[in-house]
């Protein structure tokens, strides 16, 4: 960016803790003058996350908002928009997401002021969410005033060039999380197995499933697809949910009918206990009909673990290759995912080499390699301005 110091405003939803190390990398570049604007602090009726504001390094502020859920919807309204925008003085402001009042707010102040607008876009062709023509229209019409958009892989960037986006307007910015830090509290974990275990309540090897017990994110397909193994490898095997939602008890009692075998629900866990229950597990399993991306993906194999996951889920062209280090499943495909579970079941040096190439494979989705995304989209529109 010709030595100069260019100040990027991000806005978006919450502080996530999957964030704070991108933003943390991204304002150590002496390059970036980083501000990011949250609209919240958190969503308390989605996602029960710790707020680690100890851990945030850069320069960040969070709008006064109120919240109302509508059935599927989430209407997010934020005052002071406009006055934070100011304040910031932005050269670039790259805008997560469309579905916010504050981010056709950010949109307008940006058109007047000739600040270039850039959407981080997640999006892709299988996204559920998409398909209602007001809110495609609506989306349209939003991404024709971006003047760059920013994708975490293979997926949100086909969906992009079908919407006829020109190529050279999108910069990837591979999703990613602390895979130090995951990484090291799952040794640790595998260290002290055996008390760990115990701590924890977790059988002595398991398939995992990670996120919201809700029955789009694939978990009464998962359930079925263990019901099917031989009773030699449930015996050996058992399943663990960690996680929450409105679909916990009616899949407890389903499970209860499942003999032999062992099915834990571990309930929401947090980062540090997580990683454990990662590093004690044989294998992730994410069988969603539609998921944007699907960082639980990221910790697992940071983590050292093989995945079988759907196709639908927006990492899976990126992270997951099919008998490499894990397996690409069709949603609702029961009979595919009891195959899977039963091919890392039976083949214990298989399952040994994909979680090595798991690892191999992540260690290319780091803060850092997000932050050259990021460089590389401010360069572009430093140097067309």
């Amino acid at each position: 960016m010709c030595g100069l110091t260019r100040r990027l405003v991000i806005l978006t939803e919450i502080i996530s803790p999957y964030r704070i190390p991108l933003f943390n990398a991204l304002a150590r570049h002496e390059a970036v003058s980083l501000h990011v604007i949250f609209l919240a602090e958190t969503d308390p009726s989605l996602r029960q996350w710790r707020v680690y504001k100890d851990e945030i390094q850069f320069s960040y502020e969070v709008l006064p908002s109120w919240r109302r859920r509508i059935g599927r919807y989430n209407l997010l309204l934020n005052s002071g928009v406009d006055r934070a925008l100011h304040r910031s003085s932005p050269d670039i402001i790259l805008c997560g997401g469309y579905n916010y009042a504050a981010s056709w707010q950010t949109l307008l102040w940006a058109r007047n002021r000739r600040v270039p607008l850039v959407l981080w876009s997640e999006s892709n062709q299988q996204d559920s969410r998409r398909g209602y023509a007001a809110i495609e229209y609506l989306k349209r019409r939003f991404m024709g005033a971006c003047a760059a958009f920013v994708v975490p892989g293979i997926s949100a960037r086909s969906y992009l060039r079908n919407l006829r986006v020109a190529d050279e307007k999108i910069f990837s910015a591979p999703n990613a999380i602390d895979n130090d830090l995951f990484a090291t509290a799952a040794n640790n974990a595998k260290q002290n197995a055996v008390s760990r275990r115990k701590d924890l309540g977790l059988p002595e090897r398991y398939f995992l499933f990670v996120g919201r017990l809700v029955r789009e994110k694939g978990v009464f397909d998962l359930l079925a697809a263990y019901a099917k193994l031989d009773a030699s490898l449930k015996k050996q095997f058992g399943l663990v949910f960690a996680g929450d939602g409105a679909c916990r008890q009616q899949l407890k009692e389903q499970a209860a009918s499942i003999t032999p075998g062992t099915v834990t629900f571990a309930g929401f866990s947090h980062r540090e206990q997580l990683a454990a229950i990662y590093g004690l597990a044989d294998a992730l399993i994410l069988p969603t009909y539609s998921d944007p991306w699907g960082l639980v993906v990221n910790e697992a194999m940071a983590c050292g673990l093989p995945i079988i996951v759907s196709q639908v889920a927006g990492c899976a062209a990126d992270l997951v290759k099919d008998n490499w280090n894990g397996f690409q499943i069709s949603p609702r495909d029961v009979l595919s995912l009891h195959l899977a579970m039963e091919n890392l079941a039976v083949h214990d040096e298989q399952r040994e080499t994909m979680a090595a190439n798991s690892l191999q494979r992540i260690s290319g989705y780091s803060p850092e390699t997000w932050c050259a995304g990021i460089l590389s989209m401010m360069k572009s529109l430093s140097s067309n301005a």
